[in-house]
């Protein structure tokens, strides 16, 4: 595959994308909401992390535009707005599955090299 060259302006704005992208607590927010519409308050509790953490993280994934709110009385409610995201996250998660499969195969046939090594020679 061959990526198109942009402009640097262009790539400030991807690097900005993948700059929100890196936090693992709006990850894991992304991954709660990629199950449905959910309020603050369910994301605070299945996050495990303080509300004020909770709330300026949605508030950044807002802005950047993946996820769109509404409120209902006196709750507010998240949902993914940029699909493409889901997307991106299980691209970069199967990736990185591969590579962790090949790693570990490589691990496993260092450590049965190692066993032979070790193992007392019969005369």
């Amino acid at each position: 595959m061959i990526l198109k060259r942009l402009p640097d302006e262009a790539l400030k704005l991807v690097a900005a994308r993948f700059r929100v992208l890196g936090e693992p607590v709006r990850l894991k927010l992304l991954q709660l909401v990629c199950e449905g519409e959910m309020s603050v308050t369910e994301l605070v509790e299945a996050a495990g992390a303080g509300q004020a953490n909770v709330s300026k993280h949605l508030g950044i994934l807002l802005e950047a535009g993946l996820v769109a709110r509404r409120k209902e009385g006196l709750n507010v409610f998240y949902r993914i707005a940029d699909e493409s995201v889901i997307e991106l996250c299980e691209l970069v998660c199967r990736s990185l599955g591969m590579r962790l499969a090949a790693q570990h195969e490589v691990i496993k046939q260092a450590n049965r090299v190692g066993r032979k090594r070790t193992q007392p020679q019969g005369r």
